[in-house]
């Protein structure tokens, strides 16, 4: 049994990254194992059930591998430091949280193998060198590029577009706060900083849009690290404009897709077309972003049961769409 917490993970990759700088908010204790892609699944990701980093395996030789359930369960043993906070602020971390995850990842692929440069920077690292590994590595990665709908030119220059502006959007918000959704951290800022130290402040290409941004910079070098454990959330009621300005860009391209994907869940359907940024695009069909936005229903119950009303709040965020209760 082991004593503390072990991550299991890759720098360059996104999850990975994400709950590495969970745990850093957590004030964790934990040990990091570095796993390549492309490699025979060790036995830590068979005793996880999962193909995919990261994996966290805790102080009862638990192994677990998403990140999300996994912050809920930290956030039940660390209520003095949690990754998403009470009430209606907390739902609001979850929602934003569920558009990062399954939304901006395409950026990040994007970004990655679409660029030459980047691929040829990311792929013997993710690798280890090897150079079959890392063909396979950018095939992989190309791949990831149509399933997530990012072919077309105008999809690229639209999902570059959409990341420039949330840059703009966290840039602003670094002068009133110390993280995205107020004065501590949350989940947002875990994934936020996931993206930046895996993909967009590695890569060659985004890393010249990103330099752009000094506070962004600054807090994902480690300034973010650097909290006490003291600060609040903004309210959901009065919430920051980062939170603001996310919620307007999950109307754009993530509702269509969200139900997209899950009308072709329900008709069992190998792959789907909607309607994203005034052109069709293609995506293959995927349980996971319909699981993650359950998981957000079952926030929106949880907050129901409570006393609390989640269900006003999801409307006035224009997001009834997806989120049923």
């Amino acid at each position: 049994m082991n004593k503390g917490y072990t991550w299991y993970g890759h720098p360059f990759s996104y999850f990975s990254m994400k709950l590495d700088a969970a745990l850093k908010f957590y004030a964790l204790p934990y040990e990091k194992s570095e796993i390549s892609l492309g490699t025979e699944l060790e036995p830590i990701r068979k005793r996880a059930g999962t193909h995919v980093i990261p994996v966290l395996e805790t102080p009862e030789g638990w192994a677990l591998w998403d990140t999300t359930p996994i912050m809920f369960l930290l956030d039940s043993r660390h209520p003095d430091r949690p990754m998403f906070g009470p009430g209606l602020s907390g739902l609001m971390v979850h929602v934003i949280e569920n558009f990062l995850d399954e939304w901006l990842g395409r950026t990040m692929v994007h970004y990655r193998w679409h660029y030459p440069e980047s691929a040829e920077f990311a792929a013997p690292r993710l690798a280890t060198q090897d150079v079959g590994m890392a063909k396979g590595v950018t095939s992989w990665g190309l791949k990831a590029c149509r399933a997530t709908g990012v072919d077309s030119a105008h999809q690229q220059e639209m999902a570059e577009a959409e990341y420039k502006r949330l840059l703009i959007a966290a840039e602003t918000q670094l002068r009133d706060t110390r993280y995205m959704m107020g004065d501590a951290p949350c989940a947002v800022d875990a994934v936020m900083l996931g993206g930046l130290r895996a993909h967009t402040m590695n890569d060659p290409a985004p890393l010249r849009l990103v330099k752009q941004f000094p506070l962004v910079v600054k807090w994902a070098e480690g300034g973010a690290d650097l909290w006490d454990g003291s600060g609040n959330l903004a309210p959901a009621s009065t919430p920051t404009g980062f939170a603001t300005a996310i919620l307007a860009e999950m109307r754009n391209g993530f509702i269509p897709f969200i139900l997209g994907n899950r009308k072709a869940l329900a008709n069992r359907d190998k792959s789907f077309i909607a309607r994203v940024y005034n052109e069709d695009v293609s995506y293959l069909t995927r349980p996971y972003p319909e699981a993650a936005c359950q998981m957000v229903n079952q926030h929106i119950q949880r907050l129901h049961l409570g006393g609390e009303a989640p269900l006003t709040a999801i409307s006035a965020w224009g997001l009834q769409a997806l989120y049923a209760g």
